[in-house]
Formats: structure tokens, sequence, C-alpha cells
């Protein structure tokens, strides 16, 4: 599939999304959203779940371009990792959390969406322990079990989405409780913007 076409319909899955929510999501809303048919999408993709499986992918991949961080100081990746998940996106409309939160409801009973969220799940607990691994190694952290510190932190993430969407609860608000949990746990002190 050219590149274009597969920005476009995966652009359009996004917009659809948000706009209907998983339960309402239909080819045609996908296609409204696109300068593209019904016809056209179903050239691409058999089925709406072909099509978001293949959206989760591309979601995945770009959600890991954003988790990762070139620095080698431990505390400085933790940072960038917070940024890039409790920052808002700039173009969000405040919609996609819920729709993320539909999408991981169907886990239980959709495998390929489960897989993909159990990826997710790996990738930030390995970005975690890493970055806490190597403070613990370089003496910059208290010993700990990165692991559990990374099971921990995630946990938090993945229940600051459901908080976000039920109750409108801040990030910023879960993201406060995680630096003091690893402030308390590892005497981590996040940087303070100047």
């Amino acid at each position: 599939m050219d590149d274009d076409v597969s920005t476009e319909i995966l652009e359009a899955t996004y917009r659809a999304l948000c706009k209907h929510g998983y339960a309402d999501l239909t080819m045609q809303r996908i296609a409204d959203e696109s300068s593209l048919s019904k016809a056209t999408l179903h050239y691409h993709f058999d089925t709406k779940e072909e099509l978001l499986n293949a959206f989760l992918d591309d979601f995945l991949d770009r959600f890991g371009e954003r988790l990762a961080s070139e620095s080698s100081d431990p505390r400085t990746r933790l940072d960038a990792f917070f940024d890039a998940i409790f920052a808002p996106a700039q173009d969000d409309t405040g919609e996609f959390p819920i729709a993320l939160v539909e999408l991981k409801s169907q886990a239980p009973y959709n495998d390929a969406y489960r897989e993909r969220f159990v990826e997710m799940d790996r990738r930030m607990r390995e970005v975690v322990a890493s970055a806490v691994r190597d403070g613990i190694e370089s003496g910059e952290f208290e010993a700990a079990d990165p692991d559990t510190v990374a099971r921990f932190v995630v946990t938090g993430i993945n229940g600051m989405t459901v908080r976000e969407v039920a109750l409108d609860e801040s990030p910023a608000e879960t993201r406060a409780l995680v630096e003091e949990y690893l402030d308390q746990r590892l005497g981590y002190a996040p940087e303070v913007a100047a």
C-alpha cells in the first residue's frame, strides 16, 4: 500500500475512533473522515478489525518512538519518558483516551488487541526498568528491584488513563504520585523546569 494512502487511512481511523468511539466505528465512518471511499478501505483491509489491528500496530510504533531517549543519564531518561506519557498530545481533542480505554476493554475478547496492549505494557516497563537499573548501578538511585519498580509505575500509568476518562482527573496528578513514589523508593527527584 502506498505510504500516503496508508497514512490517510490511519489518520482517518484515529479521527473516526475519537469521534464515534469503538462501538460505533464503521468502515463508512472511517471513509467519511478521509478522501477515500469505503470500497478503497475494503481493498486494503477486509474488515474493520483488520484495519484496527493495523492502526494499533502504527500506534505502538509511534508510541515506541516517543519513549525512546538517547540520553545515558537515567534520571533524564525517566524525565523524558514521563514527558512522553503524561504530556497531552498537541493535536488531541481529549477524545483519544476514551477511544483507547474502549479498545483496551476489548482485549479480553480479542487476542490481537491483547497482544498489542501487552507489547505496549512491556515496552513501558522495559524503559523504566532499564533507567532504574542504570541509576542503581551508577549510584544515582537507591537499591530496589528495577522490574518491581517498573511494574508499579506502569500500573499507575495504566490507571491514569481510566481515571482521566472516568473521573476527569488530570494526568498531572498521576505523574505527581508516580514521581513521589520514585523519590521515596529510589531517591529520584525529577528535574524542575526553570
